[in-house]
């Protein structure tokens, strides 16, 4: 018999698709002296990725307030529909 721990097998898995897609569209611009592409590379993926999870979300921690961050900002809402999920994220650390 399996134990479960209560998480979403399918939105585990999609929290780890969504952080590996920024990391890869980043991973392209690093180290190539425009770190605001890089940045913007990891957002969009990482907001396309989220729009495509079944779930209701919104960003509760995000690239900062809607007047000043392109994507992901906080209070933004994300997914196709489905359980209720705050998001907390940040697309490219140290930037």
């Amino acid at each position: 018999m399996t134990k479960s721990n209560g998480l979403d097998r399918s939105l585990v898995l999609g929290a780890v698709r969504t952080t590996e897609a920024a990391a890869i569209a980043a991973s392209k611009l690093v180290g190539l002296g425009d770190e605001k592409k890089a940045d913007q590379a990891a957002v969009d993926a990482m907001r396309r990725m989220l729009g495509d999870l079944d779930i209701n979300g919104t960003v509760v921690i995000g690239e900062g307030e809607r007047d000043e961050a392109p994507m992901l900002f906080i209070g933004e809402k994300v997914g196709k529909g489905g359980n209720l999920i705050d998001i907390a994220l940040d697309p490219l650390e140290g930037t």
